[in-house]
């Protein structure tokens, strides 16, 4: 197969559909609609790690198809009526197949390949000072999965050539992936089917928490399951007779068996976290992960502020370090604040866009009153208690009068609203200095336990 050839081939065959339905389409999805993969810190343009692995849970709905329109492809000689022409050439079977295989292989690379390449040079350009390659087997594995389909839906049709074959293939493999598609809603990711299972599919779940990766047993025993499904599906396409196509399928079943005892059987050991990326690097009492290094200069000098007025504030009660909070939580699922610590969570926008002095506010009212808030799909932190923590910052500041740590616009945050929390606020700063320590005091430990503090910030001022 020279390079003439190949030309003829793309310009007149349908091999580039495929490439350019993955590149159209995923770019279609992830720049011109504003989703959930452009929230938090797991964004696809945020990491190098949550990029790929939004490209990869495009695969989701780009998978199905590819393997449908390389069925479309392998219908090419029995629709112009030319099977039994092609078989008494003298050119070997596997020589004729290796021409649209290898067409259609290049096209998908290139086009997830692209991809992937607009992907990594917004994250390149991000904010991010993070860099790592553990990202890179995902990816590789995606544009595996994508040629080893399209192969396949190509072997299969040429076995099988009927109009019927392209959307049967399609709608079977849509509705597999769908009901297989691991859920994340809990900590970790799942499916409702055995786990090996679900990883014979190349889709993920879609990010959630941005220090997630993918474990090497699944790279390792997807690649060995998606070498099978392409060599079977070139077998197919080569097969001249009923005895080669019942052959063809021993290497997908020869591979499949070592995959299944490779890929893990638990969530716990298929999406694990990256490491490197939660490392701690730390300023003094302030620490963030190596992935949010380029926060740590800014976090440091206004944490170490706020750490000041905090003890000032609660004395021996106050917390004496500020660090990112890297635990996993389902959605929904509460957020049980420590002590000892005020912790940062980036996928919280108060704090994702808060700089200068705004900041050093926030890590004040954090320590006072720590957020329980659930975790919600759309912002990673949930809603804290904007009154709340506005009224205890105010307080330790010492200002003169209350100041919200947002603009009234944020968080909807009504006229009548700041109204009544500034009769609070001065009902609380009219009591004695040591009533209002101790009212404060009440305030933070009810909020540590996750108990309601509103009748302790604003029931007993009142008295």
């Amino acid at each position: 197969m020279n390079a003439r050839v190949l030309r003829i081939e793309l310009k007149r065959s349908a091999a580039p559909w495929p490439g350019l339905v993955v590149l159209a389409g995923s770019l279609a999805v992830l720049l011109l609609i504003d989703g959930i993969w452009w929230q938090g810190d797991a964004g696809w343009t945020a990491q190098w790690t949550s990029m790929a692995l939004w490209t990869r849970y495009l695969l989701s709905f780009w998978w199905p198809l590819v393997v449908g329109l390389g069925a479309v492809y392998g219908l090419r000689d029995s629709r112009s009526r030319m099977t039994e022409l092609l078989t008494t050439t003298p050119l070997p079977a596997w020589r004729r197949a290796a021409l649209p295989a290898g067409a259609t292989a290049l096209v998908l690379a290139s086009g997830f390949g692209l991809l992937v390449l607009v992907g990594g040079v917004q994250v390149a350009l991000g904010a991010t000072s993070y860099t790592s390659l553990g990202w890179l087997p995902i990816s590789l594995v995606a544009a595996l999965s994508l040629v080893a389909g399209a192969v396949f839906g190509m072997g299969l049709a040429r076995a099988v050539p009927s109009a019927l074959t392209p959307p049967a293939l399609t709608v079977l493999l849509l509705l597999t992936t769908v009901s297989l598609r691991p859920i994340n809603d809990e900590a970790l990711p799942s499916s409702v089917a055995p786990n090996q299972l679900a990883l014979l599919l190349p889709a993920t779940a879609e990010p959630r928490e941005m220090l997630l990766t993918l474990s090497g047993s699944v790279h390792l025993g997807q690649t060995l399951w998606l070498l099978g499904l392409l060599a079977t599906g070139f077998a197919l396409l080569s097969a001249a007779t009923l005895r080669a196509r019942l052959l063809a399928v021993a290497p997908v079943l020869a591979l499949a068996a070592p995959a299944l005892l490779i890929l893990p059987a638990t969530p716990r050991d298929t999406y694990v976290i990256d490491k490197a990326a939660a490392t701690l690097v730390c300023d003094g009492p302030v620490c963030v992960t190596q992935a949010h290094r380029s926060h740590l200069p800014e976090l440091a000098s206004r944490g170490k502020d706020a750490l000041r007025v905090l003890q000032d504030a609660l004395g021996d009660k106050a917390p004496n370090s500020v660090r990112e909070d890297t635990r996993l939580r389902a959605l929904g699922e509460e957020l049980r604040p420590l002590g000892d610590a005020v912790l940062v969570d980036f996928d919280d926008p108060l704090i994702a866009h808060a700089t200068g002095a705004e900041l050093t506010r926030l890590l004040i009212a954090e320590g006072l009153v720590p957020n329980c808030a659930p975790r919600t799909p759309w912002e990673g932190g949930g809603q804290v208690d904007i009154p709340a923590q506005s009224i205890a910052a105010s307080w330790a500041l010492g200002d003169h009068q209350f100041t919200p740590l947002r603009s009234p616009d944020s968080y909807a945050y009504s006229q009548r609203a700041r109204t009544d929390d500034e009769i609070v606020w001065q009902r609380l700063m009219a009591l004695p200095p040591a009533e209002q320590r101790s009212r404060m005091a009440e305030v933070h430990a009810a909020a540590l336990s996750c108990t309601e503090y509103t009748e302790a910030l604003a029931g007993k001022a009142t008295r």
